[in-house]
């Protein structure tokens, strides 16, 4: 099998310490790994399969013999150094948002749309989904296809990752001072995020919502390729160190019964469905932690409309979020494009 010279830039943030494990743990074809990240990183070192690998510094010389590029720094980062290192031969997968709505740059979940990987030679880059979207069309994705879907309606519960290491700092310097009767320090989020939920994720735009709601609305009907379907969401940040949660209200133009969802999604490609009410059994964020898969539960018949379901998703933000979905991408582009 060919191998491939891989850069993981933003390395030393979470989501790269997490692209770097996923790339190791699934035997991705690596000739050579080159870790890279602001000057403030240059020095430390990373693990990679027994080896500790230096930080280089992110320069626009860096990416000269680079055939993959996994992306995960500050978006701003990203919109800089992309068409840079796409210029220098390198394919980005960029798990930012700098990229995700240009028409041009194909959004990919590798369950659901794995086909639009081909459109990367338009611009060199493919974007990576935001997190919350992306753990939602993994599930929508086998039940459009089953009944169309007309309306989603979505509620996250998400976790203080997502924001990144700083944040799960705070959360977790948080409850020692409240445990120890301290005063609580907020320097990440505007308010106190322990033993409390912000329904205040990204920021706000003209229209009431937030950054991170549009991003659900817009991404969805981009990977799902149907701009007909109705979505609103409120994203809310809430005191869980890793795993989003989401309720999910669907209405279909089809009948599907609870049942009949739950046959499907047994079938799809990254879901788990754990959903038996009567022993307490459904998807849970500490479960979620650390696994690759989707989880779903709660499917249950929405009694006020004809045709909709109501059900509990979730999964692990930094894995199946960010990391793991880029690397899936990266395995679709080398099994069949590059």
């Amino acid at each position: 099998m060919k191998a491939y010279n891989v850069a993981v830039v933003g390395a030393t943030g979470a989501v790269g310490n997490e692209m770097i494990a996923t790339l190791e743990q699934r035997k991705f074809p690596v000739n050579k790994l080159t870790l890279l990240a602001s000057a403030r990183s240059v020095g430390k070192t990373l693990t990679y399969k027994g080896e500790e690998i230096p930080v280089d510094e992110l320069t626009e010389d860096s990416f000269k013999g680079i055939d993959i590029g996994l992306f995960s720094p500050g978006g701003s980062v990203s919109a800089k150094f992309a068409p840079i290192a796409a210029a220098a031969g390198c394919v980005v997968i960029d798990n930012t948002a700098a990229f995700r709505m240009d028409p041009d740059v194909p959004l990919i979940v590798p369950e659901v749309n794995a086909h639009a990987v081909k459109d990367y030679k338009k611009k060199g880059i493919i974007a990576n989904p935001n997190c919350s979207t992306i753990q939602m069309v993994v599930v929508l994705k086998p039940l459009h296809d089953a009944a169309r879907i007309k309306r989603v309606v979505v509620s996250t519960y998400q976790a203080v990752s997502g924001t990144g290491k700083k944040a799960i700092d705070e959360l977790e310097q948080q409850i020692l001072a409240i445990y120890n009767g301290k005063d609580v320090i907020n320097k990440v989020y505007p308010y106190q995020i322990a033993f409390n939920c912000l329904p205040h994720i990204d920021v706000f735009l003209e229209n009431g919502y937030t950054k991170e709601e549009m991003k659900m609305v817009n991404e969805t009907k981009k990977i799902l390729e149907d701009n007909s379907i109705q979505v609103t969401a409120t994203t809310v940040r809430v005191p869980v160190f890793y795993g989003h949660s989401e309720s999910v209200n669907i209405e279909f133009e089809k009948p599907i019964s609870p049942d009949e969802a739950r046959r499907i999604l047994k079938k799809a490609p990254g879901v788990k469905v754990v959903d038996d009410p009567s022993k307490n059994k459904y998807p849970l964020a500490i479960h979620a932690a650390g696994k690759d898969e989707t989880f779903v539960g709660r499917i249950r018949s929405d009694e006020s409309i004809p045709y909709g379901l109501n059900m509990w998703i979730v999964a692990d933000n930094i894995r199946k979020g960010a990391a793991l979905n880029a690397v899936q991408i990266a395995e679709v582009l080398i099994g069949k494009y590059l």
